[in-house]
C-alpha cells in the first residue's frame, strides 16, 4: 500500500515513499526516494530506465581473517564502524552474491554504472571475482586518489590512500571492448584516470563514510546531460541526489537506514525547493 507523499512538494516532482512496496507507478516525477532495499526496487523498473547509476556500496569493512579463516572482528563504535545500525560484515560468498546480484540488476536498468569500492579484506577477493565475472561490460577502472591513507591495522600491510571505480557500459559489445565512452561529454585529452579528490565531509555522526560532491560533479558533468536520469542504490546521506538536482538531472535512490534517509530526504528537498 502506498504512503501518502508527506513532502510539501508534488509540483516539485518529488515522491517520497515510507512503505515496503512503493508501486510500480513512484517511477514519475524528477526525484523519487525509496526507504527499501535497492534488490526490491531494481527489479520493479523496467530495462534501460536510467542513463546514469553513481554509487558507493559498503565495504565489508568488519570482516576480518584469522587462523586463515574470515570472520567477523568484534564491532566498537569507536573502531572503523562507518555505518549505524549496520555491521558491514557479510560472510564472503553472502557479500559476493549480493554485489554480483546489485550489478547484474544495475547494468540492466542503466546505460552507465559507476561502482566506487575500496579493496580490503572484506571485499578483495569478490572484488576482483567481479572485476572478471563483468569483464564483458567493464569499461574502465578509475582510480580516487584521497590524498592520504588511514594507517594500517598491523605491520606489513599497505596503507589504504585510493578507492576504485568500476565503470560499466552495457553497449560493450562482446569480443572487442573500445576504450571509448559512448555517452562521454569530455574532449580528447582532458579526462585521465587518476582522479586526486579528498574525502567528504560527514553530514551525520552516525555515518562517516561519505561521498565527496567533487566527486560526483566529476562524474556528471563528463558521463550526462541536462535532464538525464542519475539513480543511487546505496543513497546513504544523499550526496549523488543533492548533486545530480544541482545539475539540473533527475535522480531515484534506495535507503535502508531510516536515519540515513530522513537526512537524505532534507538535503535532497532542500536542493529540489531552491
Amino acid at each position: 500500500m502506498q504512503s501518502e507523499k508527506v513532502l510539501s512538494g508534488k509540483q516539485l516532482g518529488f515522491s517520497y515513499y515510507m512503505t515496503k512496496q512503493p508501486p510500480q507507478t513512484s517511477l514519475d516525477g524528477e526525484v523519487n526516494l525509496y526507504l527499501e532495499d535497492c534488490l526490491s526496487v531494481m527489479k520493479r523498473i523496467p530495462d534501460n530506465f536510467f542513463d546514469m547509476v553513481v554509487t558507493s556500496p559498503p565495504y565489508n569493512m568488519n570482516l576480518r581473517i584469522r587462523n586463515g579463516k574470515y570472520c567477523s572482528r568484534q564491532i566498537v563504535k569507536e573502531f572503523s564502524t562507518k555505518y549505524d545500525g549496520f555491521n558491514d560484515n557479510l560472510p564472503i560468498e553472502k557479500y559476493n552474491k549480493f554485489h554480483s546480484e546489485v550489478l547484474s540488476e544495475l547494468i540492466r536498468i542503466s546505460n552507465l554504472v559507476f561502482y566506487n569500492i575500496q579493496i580490503v579484506t572484506g571485499s578483495k577477493r569478490s572484488v576482483f571475482k567481479m572485476i572478471g565475472d563483468f569483464a564483458d561490460n567493464l569499461k574502465d577502472i578509475i582510480v580516487w586518489d584521497k590524498g592520504h591513507g588511514q594507517p594500517a591495522m598491523q605491520e606489513q600491510v599497505l596503507n589504504r590512500r585510493t578507492e576504485l571505480i568500476l565503470v560499466f557500459e552495457k553497449d560493450t559489445p562482446k569480443g572487442a571492448i573500445s576504450r571509448k565512452f559512448e555517452s562521454g561529454q569530455f574532449g580528447r585529452g582532458t579526462l585521465e584516470d587518476l582522479w586526486s579528490i579528498p574525502r567528504g565531509r560527514s553530514t551525520s555522526k552516525k555515518h562517516s563514510a561519505v561521498f565527496p560532491e567533487l566527486l560526483v560533479e566529476t562524474i556528471l558533468e563528463n558521463f550526462t546531460e541536462e535532464n538525464d536520469k542519475v539513480f543511487d542504490p546505496f543513497m546513504g546521506t544523499g550526496t549523488t541526489g543533492v548533486v545530480a538536482k544541482r545539475m539540473g538531472r533527475g535522480f531515484w535512490g534506495c535507503e535502508l537506514g531510516e536515519e540515513y534517509f530522513s537526512v537524505a530526504q532534507q538535503r535532497i528537498l532542500g536542493m529540489v525547493a531552491e
